[in-house]
């Protein structure tokens, strides 16, 4: 696919690099309705690694009873474990100590953990209070770190919560520092519901500064429910975070918060950092190939602006 890129003028204060976590395929496509084929799933996986990016969630070792789309992790992991080789990072999440040891067992070497800001969240995701659930981590973080995996910790909710709205910024920073000071390396912080906004974003990030988390362990994760998840990210940016999430083709939701809507757009924000000057390793072109050929599977049309965009040219070209 012939691509047009945007004209690059860097902005001062940004980072020079930006890290892509790619979760397309865990949480991009963990609320699809129809079950996609273990094939299409890891087909996906290694189309993503094709077009340079380097971190790819793959899958979910929760369950099957709670999130049935992700019940063949065993079968995809191996399918694309070979991908390591060749320094493809590929994180699964784990929800508890079972899932971890499934992990282990097929040689996992990046975990996470999800957590809420919220009671109502954590009650509704996990069945537990943030305490209870803080509690459950513990000893899947240590044992994860023991076996010398590296550990993530999203944290949702962090800026607003469809049962009990705004969340205040020091109990969002509050639980991001306990999930921190559990053993994960890098904390996640999530707008679920994509409330945010870029006052928001900069107040949350300068409170965690504030109590001594730096922000090369922070990332940022937002939903472009109402579209401020690229004006956000940009916010993010210019007070130091240098890793993004974000979903090819703009997929993705949450089954236990319905006014979820899809992630940031991968190739959304690879274009905004080709702008900016700012390198991600990602061929854009290919990434969109990769997007429009997953719509297809899907049998509906990407939400992401910039896939459209780019496709029509393709079309017309």
């Amino acid at each position: 696919m012939t691509t047009a890129l945007p004209m690059n003028v860097p902005m001062s204060g940004l980072p020079e690099r930006v890290r892509i976590h790619e979760v397309g395929p865990r949480d991009g496509l963990q609320n699809e309705k129809g079950t996609v084929p273990v094939e299409v799933k890891a087909e996906f996986i290694e189309r993503l690694a094709a077009a340079g990016l380097t971190t790819i969630e793959a899958t979910s070792f929760v369950h099957p009873k709670w999130v049935p789309q992700l019940a063949d992790a065993e079968e995809l992991f191996p399918r694309v474990a070979a991908l390591a080789s060749s320094g493809v990072r590929l994180p699964v999440l784990v929800p508890n100590d079972r899932g971890l040891e499934r992990a282990l067992a097929l040689g996992a070497t990046e975990v996470a953990v999800f957590g809420s800001a919220t009671e109502s969240f954590a009650k509704a995701n996990l069945n537990r209070t943030v305490d209870e659930a803080l509690a459950m981590f513990a000893p899947v973080v240590a044992r994860a770190k023991d076996a010398g995996l590296r550990v993530r910790g999203y944290l949702s909710m962090c800026f607003g919560d469809p049962w009990e709205g705004s969340v205040p910024v020091e109990q969002a920073a509050a639980v991001g520092r306990r999930l921190l000071d559990l053993g994960c390396d890098e904390l996640s912080l999530g707008d679920t519901i994509g409330a945010a906004t870029p006052g928001h974003v900069t107040a949350l990030l300068d409170a965690l500064t504030g109590g001594g988390t730096p922000l090369q362990r922070v990332a940022v994760h937002f939903h472009d429910t109402y579209g401020q998840a690229l004006s956000n990210t940009l916010a993010a940016l210019q007070r130091g975070v240098t890793t993004v999430d974000a979903s090819a083709g703009g997929l993705g939701g949450c089954p236990y918060a319905k006014s979820a809507t899809g992630n940031l757009a991968t190739e959304d924000l690879v274009w905004m950092l080709n702008g900016l000057g700012i390198d991600t390793g990602v061929d854009i072109g290919r990434l969109t190939a990769t997007s429009v050929w997953m719509a297809g599977q899907l049998g509906r049309p990407s939400p992401s602006r910039t896939v459209r965009a780019l496709s029509h040219q393709e079309q017309q070209s």
